[in-house]
């Protein structure tokens, strides 16, 4: 059994201490990007994989979205900044109708981990809403995340809001779709297509040279 399918027999099973406890004997020691990119999205997406094959319910599905929320809460919680708190903010949320969050939650603390404000706005987020949020906040950055396909409309309607916000903020687009589709026909000078967490990391960072022109 792989490590993965291991992990995800105790988020099924709704044992969140054995998952912790797991995850914290990895030799040699992971770091937190490591525990997100490695363990818990592929455990994750093996689990939406047993849902989608009808070998598991949707309560199954549920409880171990909850086991795993716990455990990147706890994760969190543990993490060191890498830098002091700063003045950058971001704001990060889910477009209408798209209801994983988990991945949102992993960008929300690697922004944290590098001392930015986060204002996380969770999945289903409505249009008007959330631009409403923006707008009292005024982030420098957007992060928007979206999984299936034939949610592009939506996504396109988003961006082309955000892109005319009069700040002018960087919008950041991630999640499954970004991962699985060609999305380089939204990216521009101002939208960036993000596809994994070592992206979004080396962005922030401000090491890459262009993550649009590999994505």
């Amino acid at each position: 059994m792989d490590d993965f399918s291991k992990l995800a027999k105790l988020f099924l099973e709704g044992n969140e201490d054995d998952a912790i406890h797991y995850l914290s004997q990895m030799r040699p020691t992971p770091n937190r990007l490591h525990l997100y990119e490695q363990f818990l999205t592929p455990t994750m997406y093996h689990i939406g994989e047993l849902w989608e094959r009808n070998e598991i319910s949707v309560a199954d599905e549920h409880l171990a979205t909850a086991v795993c929320d716990f455990v990147l809460s706890q994760l969190d919680s543990m993490e060191k900044r890498k830098v002091e708190k700063g003045t950058s903010k971001a704001l990060l949320f889910g477009i209408e109708e798209e209801q994983h969050y988990l991945g949102l939650k992993m960008v929300a603390s690697t922004f944290r981990v590098y001392g930015w404000d986060v204002r996380y706005l969770g999945p289903n987020l409505p249009l008007d809403h959330a631009l409403t949020q923006v707008n009292r906040y005024k982030p420098d950055v957007i992060g928007v995340s979206a999984a299936l396909s034939y949610r592009l409309p939506i996504l396109k309607d988003v961006i082309e809001h955000l892109i005319q916000l009069d700040w002018s903020p960087t919008v950041l687009i991630g999640g499954r779709m970004a991962k699985e589709y060609d999305l380089r026909s939204f990216a521009s000078d101002r939208v960036i297509i993000v596809k994994d967490l070592h992206q979004l990391e080396a962005w922030i960072e401000g090491n890459e040279e262009d993550i649009n022109a590999t994505s």
